[in-house]
């Protein structure tokens, strides 16, 4: 029954081209089902082979789903990267334009104001002279009020003095006269400007061994106020200043040192300044 079965799988058939018209054979060729069904096969499979190169070496594989997942991520990732980068660049380009401006002298330090002069500036706008309606107001309440305003009438001849902060940063080292520090230690940013905290005139300024500047400002009302840890100053002795005048910029990486006397007498600086 085998034999038979495979003699049957194994048989040749004639498959004949004719001509139409003359009925001749044009061309023919045997092939048994075994042939039949291994052409197919290797037909098949030559057919898979073709499509799988076609895929494989050509761009027609990225668009397969899931192909090259991490590469997309990726080129996703250095896409962001490139725009911090171009960001950066701009950053590195303006502060680059900046130190440039700074070292051909386009930029004058002294047109930094300090921030207790634009106190000063606001407050002058404040007690500007206002119309005659406020001064007929004010003239009415006092005549009103007047007993009640004799009572804070106290005349003094001692005179008020506001000074300023030397520099705008945090103070690290506070005074202490027990342990022998009559100065205080503000911690300030790099080329900080520092302002004399009174009207007043240069009458020291000294290089030390280090390189940094010292300076010292005799002021109205007895103050002396002393300036140390200074990277260059803007003023020569006999000089006068004007309160929150800049005088000086702080060294790089130290504290300025500030201390203040009056009548040979050590003030704490924090008594009497807002730091």
């Amino acid at each position: 029954m085998a034999e038979k079965f495979w003699n049957r799988f194994r048989f040749k058939y004639r498959v004949s081209v004719v001509n139409e018209n003359t009925l001749g054979e044009v061309w023919h060729f045997r092939l048994s089902r075994l042939g039949m069904f291994l052409w197919g096969f290797l037909l098949a499979v030559l057919s898979f082979l073709l499509f799988a190169a076609l895929i494989w070496f050509t761009p027609l594989k990225n668009y397969l789903p899931g192909y090259n997942a991490d590469i997309r991520q990726q080129l996703v990732e250095e896409t962001i990267r490139i725009d911090s980068l171009e960001n950066m660049v701009a950053l590195q380009t303006e502060y680059l334009n900046i130190i440039r401006d700074v070292v051909a002298g386009d930029v004058k330090t002294d047109s930094v104001k300090p921030l207790d002069s634009l106190t000063l500036i606001n407050k002058n706008e404040l007690i500007a002279p206002g119309s005659a309606i406020t001064d007929e107001f004010i003239a009415q309440y006092e005549e009103k009020e007047r007993d009640n305003l004799a009572l804070f009438d106290v005349q003094t001849s001692t005179p008020v003095y506001t000074l300023f902060r030397p520099v705008n940063g945090v103070v690290e080292e506070h005074y202490s006269k027990t342990e022998g520090r009559l100065y205080v230690g503000c911690r300030a940013m790099q080329n900080a400007c520092v302002v004399s905290v009174l009207t007043g005139t240069v009458i020291y300024t000294n290089r030390n061994m280090e390189g940094e500047w010292e300076m010292m400002i005799q002021h109205e009302g007895d103050y002396l106020s002393v300036y140390k840890n200074l990277k260059q100053v803007n003023k020569t002795v006999g000089q006068s200043v004007q309160a929150g005048e800049m005088i000086a910029v702080v060294a790089d990486g130290k504290q300025l040192l500030f201390s203040l006397w009056q009548k040979g007498n050590s003030v704490n600086p924090e008594e009497v300044i807002a730091f």
